[in-house]
């Protein structure tokens, strides 16, 4: 059988393909070479939704056993230092998160996220129920801080137009940002927003809505703060 040439001499012209004993004539030059196709492997889960759930495969230590609620990498990174403030006040007589929220919230977004977290057993100190007719607000909010043990910040395009101009919210907030029992919630915006206005509270990872539902945050909040 004759044997290509094409390991020793190439067929780098059309003369030397002639000679070949195996091509013979039938060099058509580079133009007969065709690239393998290629199809770009398929993304698993099919849509946008169920890719980024399938990123959401992390239980951390405080979940319960057989719990269906997951999350991602960085949710168990920035909620591990809560949990382990949840832990060391375990034994102190607390309310379960203090919910800061802005004004125009109170009926709307945090009204939803108080009732979710109260339908999981969590106890929530919000000011629509907890302030009294009258009473000093300020006084009233530094008891909530001091007697829960974690601090929700709902942060709301409400939130972000009323934080540049201080008010009871910037206070509360000062107060949770110099603690490690933060969790900021980020509900119908973005944290490149929340930095334009607050890059100290953008600094601090927390729960966002787009990515999931108000209620699977509140599971996860309610999972957290279980003791």
């Amino acid at each position: 059988m004759a044997r290509c040439t094409a390991p020793v001499r190439g067929h780098r012209t059309a003369g030397a393909a002639a000679d070949c004993p195996a091509c013979g004539g039938g060099y058509r030059g580079y133009s007969s070479y065709s690239a393998p196709s290629y199809s770009p492997p398929a993304r698993s889960g099919g849509s946008g939704s169920s890719s980024r759930a399938s990123t959401r495969n992390k239980q951390p230590r405080w979940s319960k056993a057989g719990s269906s609620v997951f999350y991602t990498p960085q949710e168990v990174k920035a909620l591990t230092p809560v949990r382990d403030k949840v832990e060391d006040l375990a034994e102190r007589d607390l309310r379960d998160v203090f919910l800061c929220h802005a004004w125009d919230d109170r009926k709307g977004a945090a009204k939803e996220l108080h009732d979710l977290l109260e339908s999981n057993d969590v106890s929530v100190w919000f000011s629509e129920k907890d302030v009294d007719l009258g009473a000093p607000l300020l006084r009233a909010i530094d008891r909530g801080l001091a007697n829960s043990r974690v601090g929700l910040v709902l942060v709301t395009p409400a939130m972000l137009k009323r934080l540049p101009k201080g008010g009871v919210a910037d206070k509360e907030l000062s107060a949770l940002l110099a603690s490690d029992r933060l969790i900021p919630i980020v509900h119908e915006t973005t944290y490149e927003a929340l930095r334009d206005v607050s890059p100290l509270l953008a600094s601090r990872s927390g729960l966002d809505t787009e990515e999931e539902s108000m209620a699977d945050v509140a599971a996860k909040l309610a999972e957290l703060v279980a003791l």
